[in-house]
C-alpha cells in the first residue's frame, strides 16, 4: 500500500484523481475558517475515503469517479443541496454507496479477508453477493451517522423513516450496481514497483 501511496502521478486521470484530493483538503481548511464547525467535521470525514483508492491503487478512472463522487456527497450537505433538490439525496446514496462498497471489498481482498475483487480471482457469484451486503451494511451505518448528528449535533438534518428507508433501498441497488461491475472489471492498477531501500538510496550507484 505504501508503495501505491506514493506512487507518482503518471497520467491526466491520475493527475485528476491527485487534483480531487487537494481539493478536498483545501475545502476542508475553507470550511473550517469561514463556515460553521460541523460543515468542516462533513468535509473532514470525507478525506480517508479520498485517500483509500490511492492506497489501495486502484485504477485512475476509478479514482476519478470515486473522489468526484464522495466530494460531491460531502459538500451538497455543507451547502445544503439536499434540502434544496428533493432527488438529489437518492441520487447521492445509490452513486456514493456505489463507490464505498467497491473500495470497501478492495480492503476486505487486500487484507485477506475475503476475496471479492479480480485480483483474487474469485467466483462470479461473489461479488454478486458480496457487494450488495456490504452496501447495505454502509447504509446501514451512514443512517446512524446520520441519526446521531440530528439527535447531538444540529436539528437541520432531515431524517425519518421513509427517508431512511429510501436512502438504505437505493444504496442496495447501488451496491447491486456495484457487484456486477466487479465481475467485469479489474478495478486494480498494476501494482507499483517496490521503493528502493533506505540504504540503497543513500549509497548511490556503485562504480
Amino acid at each position: 500500500m505504501k508503495e501505491d501511496f506514493l506512487r507518482p502521478p503518471r497520467t491526466a486521470a491520475e493527475w485528476a484523481a491527485d487534483a480531487l484530493r487537494v481539493i478536498g483538503i483545501l475545502g476542508v481548511i475553507a470550511a473550517a475558517a469561514w463556515l460553521k464547525p460541523t460543515d468542516a467535521g462533513i468535509a473532514a470525514l470525507a478525506l480517508p475515503a479520498l485517500m483509500l483508492p490511492r492506497m489501495l491503487g486502484m485504477r485512475a478512472w476509478f479514482d476519478v469517479a470515486a473522489g468526484g463522487t464522495i466530494l460531491a456527497a460531502a459538500w451538497s450537505n455543507v451547502l445544503d443541496l439536499y434540502a434544496a433538490v428533493s432527488w438529489w439525496d437518492l441520487v447521492v446514496h445509490f452513486a456514493c454507496t456505489a463507490v464505498l462498497a467497491i473500495i470497501a471489498a478492495e480492503v476486505l481482498t487486500r487484507t485477506d479477508v475475503v476475496g471479492i475483487t479480480a485480483s483474487a480471482s474469485p467466483r462470479a457469484r461473489t461479488p454478486l453477493v458480496l457487494v450488495p451486503l456490504i452496501a447495505l451494511a454502509l447504509s446501514a451505518v451512514w443512517e446512524m451517522i446520520e441519526w446521531f448528528g440530528v439527535e447531538y449535533i444540529s436539528d437541520q438534518i432531515h431524517v425519518d423513516y421513509q427517508d431512511t428507508i429510501g436512502d438504505m433501498v437505493l444504496g442496495g441497488i447501488g451496491g447491486a450496481v456495484a457487484g456486477v461491475l466487479l465481475v467485469l472489471i479489474d478495478v486494480r492498477r498494476a501494482p507499483a514497483p517496490p521503493l528502493p531501500a533506505p540504504e540503497a538510496m543513500l549509497s548511490g550507484p556503485r562504480r
